[in-house]
């Protein structure tokens, strides 16, 4: 018959605790999973689920106990481990948002804010159109499923313990920041050159005409010349953002191991 001591409990509770700590904590920042019309209730239970379904596979220290220093340590470890996973992927939709915002701000649509759904803050309108479109495009292409198996298959590949990602990880986690940046200029690019030749159009006109008045008729046009680009650049921005998710599953999975 097995012998219960403090030091089998403790290590009991080991192997479930920082597995829920790394799991948690990427659910809380990662697309869709930590948007604010899920609970976090809904969260912390998933996150335990998956917590005991992983806790027979993997390993944990088991020499260290979970109320000391170096307990502590792995569990700082474990949180900045799933939130630098879910926020590389979080990058991804921001870069779609963002590059939505930049392209409102060209068709005069900049002052039309509606509350995103998804972040819970007040965003160009567009900007929420683009982000609902990826949302459905992540779901569809089952992006949620592989978070999930990155997350799980990172328990083997970076094991819990006191290392974490290390310094080259955290440096690589800030480099990956300018996809924010470089995505967006990538998803807004065709917009805003079309809108450039539709606004260096009307300058033109002005000063062949200049009793025209443009302000007048120059919204209007320039607010609906730009509905028709945002049509006929969805595709431009769907493989966009199919690249851009492909690049951060890629990273996460390398920056884990995996």
């Amino acid at each position: 018959m097995p012998v219960i001591t403090a030091a089998t409990i403790d290590h009991a509770i080991a192997s479930r605790f920082w597995p829920f700590v790394r799991v948690g904590s990427c659910l809380m920042v990662a697309p869709v999973f930590g948007a604010v019309s899920v609970p976090r209730q809904a969260r912390i239970v998933l996150a335990g689920a998956i917590a005991l379904l992983v806790a027979p596979l993997i390993a944990v220290p088991a020499k260290i106990a979970l109320l000391s220093a170096a307990g502590a340590l792995i569990t700082i470890q474990q949180i900045i481990i799933g939130v630098a996973l879910g926020l590389c992927l979080q990058l991804v939709f921001e870069a779609v948002s963002l590059g939505g915002q930049i392209v409102a701000n060209s068709m005069g649509l900049s002052l039309s804010f509606n509350l995103d759904p998804l972040s819970g803050q007040s965003t160009p309108a567009l900007a929420q159109l683009y982000t609902l479109l990826v949302t459905l495009i992540f779901l569809l292409l089952d992006g949620h499923i592989a978070l999930l198996r990155i997350l799980v298959e990172g328990f083997r590949t970076l094991p819990i313990g006191t290392a974490g990602l290390g310094p080259r990880g955290l440096w690589a986690v800030v480099e990956f920041g300018s996809t924010l940046f470089s995505g967006a200029l990538a998803v807004a690019l065709p917009a805003i050159t079309a809108l450039m030749v539709a606004n260096l159009a009307f300058g033109v006109v002005s000063r062949a005409a200049p009793t025209l008045n443009l302000f007048a008729t120059g919204l209007p046009v320039v607010l609906v010349f730009g509905l028709l680009v945002i049509l006929v650049s969805l595709p431009v921005v769907q493989s966009g953002f199919v690249r851009l998710l492909g690049a951060a599953l890629m990273f996460i999975q390398h920056l884990s191991g995996a």
